[in-house]
């Protein structure tokens, strides 16, 4: 009998109640709202339907239940990253591509979590800025280039650790738009360049920000909204180092799609990382990136409601975007650039997708993307139920789903 794959969904039901009535009055809407969805998820709640192979000799028939789309759920995000990955293999360039990572302070971290919206605002302009601005500096690269930025606001362990992922072209239109301007084949720019350039931006627009009155400080931070006070304590982030990472090329842009979809709708935490999970603790792997090797995967046990705490640590603001396009990749002109970039190197355009589904008529029966796992015929929609409801269809037991 085959074990069912342990969940955070799961763990939110097992434990979220008590959970609950333990913080009440401490959890944020937006917080608890993703539990609430995450907890739904795949359930009667949300609805579903019934499909069955439209093979008369299979037959094989099954419940669907509809998903909660939550983008802090770890099961819903898998599908929603193959949907844009395969929005984005179009745009990608035959160029090497670098993937740079911007990170934040700790001393800043606190607060981050008490400002996410401009914080973490400030935090992608800033590196997006910087980058823009670097590469087109004539000294540098001379030239615009386009940048894909995705936040992440955790580490491996779950706790606060706010940094932005770029992927970024070894390349980008000069700045008169006449030709293509390639980087060296293993080198962007600098990261001791662009980390001078971060620190400077990013605390000028912190404290343009203060200034503004748009930060909020709580607890042992309340005394940083006197501005001497703030100005004292940012000073310091002036002569530290800050944390720029510059990885080596991608061998390809295939090799950029897969990379980048373990970055673009990750979530804190993959359902493929936790191990075990009862009133004692949740165990998850994680991983120790001081070591290189197969050691650097290691095992943490965390009270649930610890867990649940630092799970719900990374929720977003309402409305957030976290996945954001600059430069040549600006939504505005993307298309335009990507053409303008395509026939500057000589590229063939994207070929029409084969498996682009043809027109259907509105009575034509519903079919689903997958196939029969029996036969690999249609499967073909027969009954939809709505949420908190049942199908009216029931499945007659099999012999394997009894042994």
């Amino acid at each position: 009998m085959v074990r069912p794959v342990l969940e955070v969904a799961d763990i939110l039901r097992e434990h979220g109640p008590a959970w609950r009535e333990t913080n009440r009055g401490h959890a944020s809407l937006d917080q608890l709202k993703v539990m609430s969805a995450i907890e739904r998820c795949r359930t009667a709640a949300l609805g579903g339907h019934v499909a069955r192979c439209e093979n008369a000799a299979c037959g094989h028939t099954h419940i669907a239940y509809n998903s909660c789309r939550d983008r802090h759920c770890p099961k819903c995000q898998a599908a929603a990253s193959r949907r844009w990955l395969a929005d984005r293999e179009a745009e990608l360039l035959p160029v090497p591509y670098f993937h740079v990572v911007y990170t934040l302070p700790s001393k800043l971290r606190d607060i981050a979590y008490q400002n996410k919206r401009v914080v973490y605002d400030l935090l992608m302009k800033a590196a997006a800025e910087t980058t823009l601005a670097i590469a087109a500096n004539p000294r540098r690269l001379g030239a615009r280039i386009g940048i894909t930025a995705v936040l992440h606001a955790w580490g491996s362990t779950l706790t606060h650790h706010p940094h932005v992922h770029m992927i970024v072209p070894g390349g980008g239109l000069s700045l008169d738009g006449s030709r293509w301007v390639a980087s060296r084949s293993n080198f962007l720019v600098h990261v001791n360049v662009l980390a001078r350039l971060f620190s400077g931006k990013m605390l000028a627009m912190l404290t343009d920000a203060h200034h503004a009155g748009q930060l909020r400080f709580f607890n042992t931070h309340a005394g940083l909204a006197d501005k001497t006070t703030f100005k004292r304590f940012i000073a310091p982030l002036r002569r530290i180092k800050w944390v720029v990472y510059c990885k080596a090329p991608f061998a390809g842009p295939k090799q950029v799609l897969r990379y980048l979809s373990r970055y673009t709708h990750r979530v804190a935490i993959s359902n493929r990382r936790l191990i075990a999970a009862d009133h004692a603790g949740v165990a998850f792997r994680w991983k120790d990136y001081r070591i290189d090797g197969p050691g650097r995967w290691k095992t943490m046990r965390l009270h649930p409601h610890e867990f649940i705490r630092r799970f719900l640590m990374h929720v977003l603001p309402r409305g957030f975007h976290r996945i954001r396009h600059y430069g040549l990749f600006a939504n505005a002109n993307r298309a335009e650039n990507i053409a303008t970039a395509r026939a500057l190197l000589g590229a063939d355009p994207p070929a029409a997708d084969p498996q682009q589904k043809p027109d259907v008529t509105p009575d034509a029966p519903r079919a689903l993307r997958s196939p029969c796992p029996h036969c690999g015929a249609r499967m073909i929609v027969i009954e939809v139920f709505a949420r908190g409801c049942e199908p009216r269809w029931r499945p007659t037991p099999t012999a394997s789903d009894t042994s």
